[in-house]
C-alpha cells in the first residue's frame, strides 16, 4: 500500500491541531490590537470577537481551533488516496471510496501533474485522481509488479486537440457536455468538471486540463 509516510501522519494528527488552537487563541487576544491597524479588513468580526468575555471566548476559540485541526489532519492522514498495488490488480482508496481495476484492464499508468492516471489498452481512462503526498512512491512498486508506467506521461498527449465551441469532429452531444464543462472549471466546480468528464468519457472523448483549458481526443 502506498500511502502518506507514518511520520507525516502522526504530524497530522498532532501538529495541525495544537496549530489550530495556538490560531483560535490568538485570534482571540489579538482582536483589539488588530482592530488598531487602520488596513485591516474584516473589522466588523472583529469588534465581536473582541467583545466576547474572557476567558470564555479564549477558551472557546482555541477548543474550535483544535476542532478544526483534527478536520486538516484526517485530511492529511486518511483522506487522501492509498494505492494498493498487487500481482492480479490495483486498489484505489480515498475515504470510503474503493474502486478495483483487474491487472488484465490497465493499458498505461502514468503522472498527469500530480494526478495518478489509468488507461485500459484501448486508451479510455479508468481513472485520474489526485496522488498528492504519494506522487513520489508510486513508480517503484508499479514497477515492481509489471504495470506498464510510462515515465514520460501519457502516451495519447500527441493527439490531445485543444477544444473551441462548435467543432465539427466532435459526436452529438459532446460539444454541449464540453460547453458546461468549461464553465464548470471557470467556476472552481471540480465535481461537477469531474462528472461531465465522466459523461464524455461515454461519447468516447478523453478531455485533459492545461489550467483551465480542455484539449480532447477521441478513443479510436
Amino acid at each position: 500500500m502506498i500511502r502518506p509516510p507514518g511520520w507525516l501522519r502522526t504530524l497530522a494528527w498532532i501538529g495541525l491541531p495544537l496549530v489550530g488552537a495556538a490560531l483560535g487563541w490568538l485570534l482571540v487576544v489579538g482582536a483589539g490590537w488588530l482592530l488598531t491597524l487602520p488596513w485591516i479588513p474584516m473589522r466588523g468580526p472583529l469588534r465581536l470577537i473582541d467583545s466576547l468575555p474572557d476567558p470564555q471566548s479564549a477558551i472557546g476559540a482555541t477548543a474550535l481551533g483544535g476542532v478544526l485541526g483534527l478536520f486538516g489532519g484526517w485530511a492529511v492522514a486518511d483522506g487522501g488516496l492509498r494505492v494498493t498495488v498487487a500481482a492480479d490488480g490495483v486498489r484505489l482508496t480515498r475515504g470510503d471510496t474503493v474502486r478495483e481495476f483487474d491487472r488484465s484492464r490497465v493499458g498505461a499508468v502514468f503522472l498527469d501533474g500530480e494526478r495518478l492516471v489509468l488507461l485500459d489498452p484501448a486508451g479510455r481512462e479508468l481513472a485520474r485522481e489526485p496522488a498528492g503526498l504519494i506522487v513520489d512512491g508510486l513508480a517503484e512498486p508499479l514497477r515492481r509488479y509489471g504495470y506498464p508506467w510510462r515515465p514520460d506521461g501519457d502516451p495519447y498527449r500527441a493527439a490531445y486537440r485543444r477544444w473551441v465551441p462548435d467543432l465539427p469532429e466532435l459526436p452529438a452531444g459532446a460539444d454541449a457536455l464540453l460547453r458546461a464543462r468549461q464553465r464548470a472549471l471557470e467556476a472552481d466546480h471540480r465535481d461537477d468538471a469531474d462528472e461531465l468528464r465522466a459523461e464524455l468519457a461515454r461519447l468516447d472523448i478523453v478531455v485533459r486540463d492545461e489550467q483551465k483549458r480542455q484539449y480532447w481526443r477521441r478513443i479510436d
